[in-house]
């Protein structure tokens, strides 16, 4: 992933993309209601990956989770440290977690995948299979689609995943998928869907 070109892309959008998408209530039910069952309960530290403004690494935190928001974007982690005072936000990049191995109990990847080119997201999956911990929990969100494909999202390129893709993959990096969702499209979105799956 070119980091340099995401951080700036995003940067230059920043102000906007907090409006639209900085808070947990504009989050579909659904979407939270997976992170929860998934993540609401981890006895551990839970990295949200690409935390953008942070609004997602809170509502764990409120249902009392040891959650750590992480993205690249300076604008997104100060935005998220004044909306989430005493949660841990830091600026990094989820390429090489400064963590050790099986230390970490679960990791939040909300739509923070999406501009990893296809021949790179087995590394990414096995770097977050080597931080966690056995039976530790993965939920990640990504754009739906028959075959995987680059678009123009309205940042940067993005790709489209299909999900039965996106598990075997999980498969090859050390993980079993437990729970999928799917979102049809609609003509103001995208076709979503979003997996949990368990460390073996």
């Amino acid at each position: 992933m070119e980091t340099d070109r995401v951080r700036q892309a995003y940067t230059s959008v920043a102000e906007l993309y907090i409006e639209l998408f900085g808070t947990s209530q504009q989050v579909d039910p659904d979407d939270l209601a997976l992170i929860r069952r998934h993540l609401g309960s981890r006895p551990g530290r839970v990295l949200d990956l690409g935390c953008g403004p942070g609004h997602l690494t809170g509502y764990l935190r409120e249902l009392g989770v040891d959650a750590v928001g992480i993205d690249l974007v300076p604008e997104f982690i100060a935005h998220a440290r004044a909306s989430h005072p005493g949660v841990e936000f830091h600026l990094g990049s989820m390429e090489h977690l400064d963590v050790a191995e099986d230390s970490i109990d679960g990791i939040l990847a909300w739509y923070s995948l999406i501009h990893l080119p296809p021949p790179e997201l087995d590394g990414m999956l096995k770097e977050f299979r080597r931080v966690l911990v056995p039976a530790g929990r993965l939920v990640l969100g990504v754009f739906d689609a028959e075959e995987v494909g680059a678009f123009d999202h309205k940042v940067l390129t993005a790709y489209r995943w299909p999900p039965d893709e996106i598990s075997e993959r999980l498969g090859r990096a050390g993980f079993r998928e437990v729970e999928r969702l799917r979102r049809p499209g609609t003509d103001e979105h995208r076709l979503l869907a979003a997996i949990a799956a368990i460390a073996v």
